[in-house]
C-alpha cells in the first residue's frame, strides 16, 4: 500500500501530492520544518517541537498554517493511516504560493506537508558501538536557531561525511565546535558533560531539552560552554542527540579514537535514561 501524505488539507497517496513550483518553499527555501520521533504509535516530546516551531514561524514573520490543534490531529490521522509504530513525522510550513519576488508576498496562506517514515530507533545497532564523526567548517548563515529547510551546507557536510563513512559531521568555527550537520553535539571528560550553550549560532535541540532536564535529575552535571577540536580528541566519551537517534555515542573523529574508542558510562546511561522516560510517557 502507497505511503499517505499530507498536503495543505489532504491526506493522499504520496505519488498523488504535487506541489507548486511557485511555492516559496521550492523557490526560495522559505519555510521552516519540526521532526517529531514516535515510538509505539505515540510521539516524543510532541509539544516541545511545536513550541520550537512557533518560535521559527515567528522568527521568519511567518503565519502559522492551520490551527495547532488541527496540527496535532495531522500528525496523528498520520501515524494512524500509515501503521507507524516507531520512526518519526516530519512536517514542514512554508510561506506559500507567490509570484517569484525577494520580498514576503501579502495575505498568502501558508503551506503544509508532512510526511513519515519509519525507523528503527530504539534498538539501532549503532548505539552498541558508536559512530565516527568527521570536522568541517562551519559555512551555514547567522540564524541557527531558526529550523529552516534551507539546509544545502548541512547537506555538503553530510556528504562529505559519507564519503569519509562516518555516520556525522560537527561543524567548526572560531575554533569551536558549533553542533552536528543534524544533531547536538557534546563531549564528556571526568564525568562531566559539555555542550554549547544556546544562542542564534545553534539549534535549540529538543532532545537536548530533555537531556538537560534528565541529567538534572540524575545528578549528571552539564557545563554549558564551547570546546575545541583538540578537547574533542582529548574526551572520555563523545555523543550527539537529535530527534532521529535520540543518544548516540561518538568514538571517533577525523579518524582518532574517542576515549576507548567505545561507548562510555556516561553516554549509555543518559541513552537509557532518556529511552525510558520516552516510553514511560506513554
Amino acid at each position: 500500500m502507497s505511503r499517505i501524505v499530507h498536503l495543505n488539507g489532504q491526506f493522499l497517496p504520496e505519488e498523488e501530492a504535487r506541489v507548486s513550483i511557485f511555492d516559496r518553499g521550492f523557490v526560495f527555501a522559505d519555510g521552516v520544518y519540526e521532526v517529531t520521533a514516535v515510538i509505539n504509535g505515540k510521539f516524543v516530546d510532541y509539544d516541545p517541537h511545536m513550541q520550537r516551531l512557533e518560535r521559527s514561524l515567528k522568527e521568519l514573520d511567518m503565519a502559522w498554517p492551520c490551527s495547532k490543534e488541527e496540527l496535532r490531529a495531522v500528525h496523528e490521522d498520520l501515524v494512524k493511516h500509515n501503521g507507524l509504530e516507531e520512526g518519526r513525522v516530519y512536517m514542514q510550513v512554508t510561506r506559500g504560493v507567490a509570484e517569484r519576488d525577494f520580498a514576503y508576498p501579502a495575505n498568502t496562506p501558508a503551506s503544509l506537508m508532512a510526511f513519515t517514515q519509519a525507523a528503527v530507533t530504539i534498538a539501532n545497532p549503532k548505539a552498541l558501538t558508536g559512530v565516527a564523526t568527521i570536522s568541517i567548517p562551519d559555512i551555514r548563515w547567522k540564524r541557527r536557531d531558526i529550523k529552516s529547510i534551507a539546509l544545502l551546507a548541512q547537506c555538503m557536510g553530510k556528504q562529505r561525511a559519507a564519503e569519509a563513512g562516518a555516520y556525522e559531521a560537527w561543524m567548526v568555527e572560531d575554533g569551536h565546535i558549533t553542533e552536528g550537520t543534524s544533531s547536538s553535539a557534546y563531549i564528556v571528560k571526568d564525568g562531566r558533560v559539555i555542550t554549547r550553550p544556546l544562542s542564534n549560532a545553534i539549534l535549540p535541540g529538543v532532545t537536548r531539552r530533555a537531556l538537560m532536564r534528565l541529567a538534572a535529575d540524575y545528578q549528571i552535571i552539564i557545563e554549558e560552554r564551547g570546546f575545541t577540536l583538540a578537547e574533542v580528541l582529548g574526551a572520555d566519551e563523545a555523543f550527539i542527540t537529535s530527534a532521529s537517534s535520540f543518544i548516540m555515542p561518538v568514538v571517533r573523529m577525523d579518524g582518532q579514537e574517542i576515549g576507548t574508542g567505545k561507548p562510555g558510562p556516561v553516554t549509555k546511561k543518559l541513552r537509557e535514561v532518556y529511552i525510558a522516560a520516552a516510553v514511560a510517557a506513554h
